[in-house]
């Protein structure tokens, strides 16, 4: 699908984020060429070779994937635009604690409740939320992310967006601004359920 096609089924109703994993600095660039500024990594290994083989350009760098403790420094020494995979209370004093600077945060929710997948519990979102925003100063919240269910039952995955949207919504008042949700297979449906954010990786490289 060519990204003129994707973009028209947004339609503006979303933001963009080039997932570039698994794919050469030359596919990034391509789609630089053609407009897009953002790009999501899922490892900080990979994320600082691109940003740093990359550094000529103007992109906004996100990182979406699980962040283990090890790799703390080296994701906070790359100045990532926003962390989209804050997923545990744990996680982000840690990452706090170590900050110099504001780094804006997105809290992962387990939406699906599977566990393969990481996030907090849906019924402990809100207390998390605010938890971290109380307790951690240099991350600044804006949001949530979540992925869809692992499902071919289309209703099962509305239900999973259904409930991040509704806990998004609930946060406003914190100040979430950011509903991220949304990948390849899935990402209509996320933003007729409300999402403004999707992660689009191999759709993006057919």
């Amino acid at each position: 699908m060519s990204l003129d096609t994707i973009l028209n089924q947004i339609n503006g109703r979303a933001r963009l984020i080039a997932v570039s994993k698994n794919v050469t600095q030359n596919e990034v660039i391509s789609l630089y060429n053609q407009g897009l500024r953002e790009f999501g990594e899922n490892r900080v290994q990979e994320l600082k070779r691109k940003s740093e083989i990359l550094s000529n350009l103007d992109i906004k760098w996100h990182f979406i994937g699980r962040l283990q403790s090890n790799k703390i420094n080296q994701l906070i020494s790359l100045h990532p635009s926003l962390w989209q995979s804050c997923d545990s209370l744990e996680i982000a004093l840690e990452v706090n604690k170590r900050l110099n600077y504001k780094l804006d945060t997105l809290l992962q929710i387990n939406s699906a409740k599977e566990e393969s997948k990481q996030g907090v519990d849906p019924s402990d979102a809100i207390e998390i939320y605010k938890d971290i925003q109380n307790r951690c100063e240099n991350l600044n919240l804006i949001g949530v992310m979540s992925i869809g269910a692992n499902s071919d039952d289309e209703n099962e995955i509305k239900r999973s967006f259904e409930i991040t949207k509704n806990i998004f919504d609930k946060l406003k008042p914190q100040g979430a601004v950011i509903c991220s949700m949304g990948m390849s297979g899935d990402f209509n449906l996320a933003i007729e359920c409300g999402s403004n954010m999707v992660r689009l990786g191999t759709i993006l490289y057919r």
